[in-house]
């Protein structure tokens, strides 16, 4: 990559330059005028060039950002697909063996942990916890040893990626004691 220099500096420097040669070593006039015309070529090529490196810069950066949205969910899609082929592999199970199913549906929510925990996605489940709007949504109250606003029963549990809310929990709270 050139450096990026101002032409206006180069062509003082080369001003002053030719204002500290000796006078016999001074161009003639004409060659002057072509000497600092080449110059001034020089310096807009190196312009034009530097600018379209700093386009093709930009438009690069944008094709990343934008594939980057829009393929973010490739990997986790990828985890949530052995989660599928076992939950269709148990509808398909007419052994009658409910033990067998309970096992396979045990396993099938282990794997769906797993793909929760590599996409970073954290369960909410705040019992005993002060209701913070933020992250728990109360459907209800009820009369409870506990303060008041405190989770007493989670009626679903909520999910976040780092700070994000995917979705509240939805929760009872204590009214405190009456």
């Amino acid at each position: 990559m050139q450096e990026n220099t101002n032409p206006i500096d180069e062509l003082q420097k080369a001003a002053e330059a030719e204002t500290l040669a000796e006078p016999t070593n001074a161009p003639e006039g004409d060659d002057r005028v072509a000497q600092l015309e080449a110059e001034v070529a020089e310096l807009k090529d190196q312009f034009l060039r530097t600018r379209a490196e700093m386009d093709n810069l930009r438009r690069r950066s944008a094709e990343e950002v934008m594939n980057a949205q829009k393929y973010a969910i490739n990997k986790f899609a990828q985890e949530l697909f052995s989660v599928k082929d076992s939950l269709e592999m148990a509808l398909l199970d007419q052994s009658g063996q409910f033990d067998a199913l309970k096992f396979g549906v045990d396993l099938t929510l282990k794997q769906l942990a797993s793909a929760f925990e590599k996409a970073q996605i954290v369960e909410l489940n705040p019992v005993g916890e002060k209701l913070d709007p933020h992250k728990h949504q109360a459907i209800s109250a009820e009369a409870s040893d506990a303060e008041a606003n405190t989770v007493v029963r989670v009626m679903q549990k909520g999910y976040q990626v780092a700070d994000r809310v995917l979705r509240p929990a939805m929760v009872v709270v204590s009214k405190g004691q009456e």
